[in-house]
């Protein structure tokens, strides 16, 4: 039943619409008001150092903005992360009476741990600022409180259920995963939609309907050890680096076309004697060239567009393991877990219409969906199949995250803000 009122949401939001509303010109002068203010508290953030494993930096971070929901009236809170390994996140709600029940996710960490030689931000010009995170994605945590204060001025606010979940560990998940995403499944469970403000590919006329989802893979190769002299006799066959390239291979020419499917094996390692250490994404190999291989180790991910599309690559995968060279055995095993897939669904792409609805309105032109190629694994994905509608890519546009060249378009942070505010403000007046 929530499904059929949603899709009359659509209906009415589409034909209800071709200009913006007195009231909604309000929610614009109240964002354009907070616009330097906003700016000013960007400034501050990114210059926070909040790599995920520094705690106090995380959390330093989320108090700020524990403070600044609690000036528009939302009660917010920074819930600890001991459980699995984390700093916590930040949890802000406003329980109104109107209108479907929206998620706003966000997160609070980076890739930059104190170590990084990036750590404040510069202005390459009057707009565009180099900084640690400002697209992703403290940029995205602004336009949230930028959107809301928006409607809170133009007395709006209260009236709406919201519920912001900022994670701390968006970046380098704690575990178990179960307890680290658990903020955002409640609240997802709690929700009729998602709203994520990640910065999607940096473009401001897109959005993400769907993301791939990401999890890891192990393949581990044994052969047997001898002089080198002997490989490819019936004794002792190919050796465990030969049957590991012949996998690599078939997974290559089986799955490489498959759109939307990709699976990296980030790491190998072969040789008489091998240690993997998990904790340092590495490990060590010994061997000789006059040694036919006894182990092999490689690490590796994937990622699919959809459960079923992960299934029958896992499916493959398994195959082609299956069929060893002569004196070769081979283990692969898929890691419990991990990030799912965002699946394109008739509500997500409803939710997009009317975004593109609200932007068409404002003057600002068209959005179209992201490419899932282009759009890497993100906390909204946790919502998927506990929502009706989810979105993601509603933050500030940028350039070069995870790289010391990040930028963002501080011209962005009020379109997206508006974009948002009066996407929400006509979800809830219907």
């Amino acid at each position: 039943m929530r499904s059929i009122a949603l899709m009359l949401l659509l209906f009415l939001f589409i034909n209800g619409y071709s200009q913006v509303s007195k009231v909604e010109s309000k929610i614009m002068k109240a964002i354009d008001a907070n616009e330097a203010a906003s700016v000013e508290l960007l400034k501050k953030l990114v210059n926070m150092n909040s790599g995920t494993m520094n705690f106090e930096g995380v959390k330093q971070v989320g108090n700020v903005l524990v403070e600044e929901f609690k000036k528009i009236g939302m009660d917010a809170k920074m819930v600890p992360g001991d459980a699995f390994g984390r700093a916590g996140h930040l949890i802000a709600t406003n329980n109104g009476s109107k209108g479907p029940k929206i998620m706003m996710i966000g997160h609070l960490d980076t890739v930059f741990e104190p170590s990084s030689p990036f750590q404040e931000y510069t202005m390459i010009n009057d707009s565009i600022m180099k900084a640690p995170g400002v697209a992703d994605m403290k940029g995205g945590d602004v336009i949230i409180l930028l959107a809301l204060k928006g409607l809170k001025e133009a007395g709006l606010l209260d009236k709406m259920t919201i519920e912001v979940v900022m994670t701390g560990d968006e970046e380098r998940s704690g575990a178990p995963l179960e307890l680290s995403k658990k903020a955002l499944t409640d609240a997802a469970v709690r929700a009729d939609i998602a709203l994520g403000f990640e910065n999607a590919d940096g473009k401001p006329k897109t959005i993400v309907t769907s993301r791939r989802g990401s999890s890891g893979w192990e393949l581990k190769v044994e052969g047997n050890a001898a002089h080198s002299s002997q490989i490819f006799t019936d004794k002792v066959g190919v050796g465990a680096i030969y049957e590991a390239s012949r996998i690599l291979n078939a997974f290559y020419k089986e799955l490489s076309t498959e759109e939307n499917l990709t699976f990296n094996p980030g790491t190998i390692l072969g040789g008489t004697a091998v240690e993997h250490d998990d904790s340092k994404s590495g490990g060590t190999a010994y061997g000789k060239t006059n040694v036919v291989a006894q182990d092999v180790i490689v690490k590796g991910d994937i990622r699919a567009v959809s459960l079923e599309q992960l299934d029958k690559a896992q499916r493959i995968m398994t195959e082609i393991v299956s069929k060893n060279y002569p004196g070769t055995k081979a283990t692969l095993t898929f890691d419990p877990g991990g990030y799912p897939p965002l699946a394109v669904t008739d509500g997500n792409e409803q939710l997009l219409k009317m975004y593109d609805e609200v932007s068409r309105n404002l003057g600002y032109g068209s959005v179209t969906a992201v490419n899932p190629r282009n759009a890497g694994a993100a906390d909204v994905s946790f919502t998927a199949g506990l929502v009706d509608m989810a979105v993601d890519g509603l933050g500030l546009s940028g350039a070069d995250d995870h790289t010391i060249n990040e930028t963002g378009n501080l011209n962005m942070l009020p379109v997206q803000a508006k974009r948002a505010a009066l996407l929400m403000y006509r979800l809830t007046k219907k």
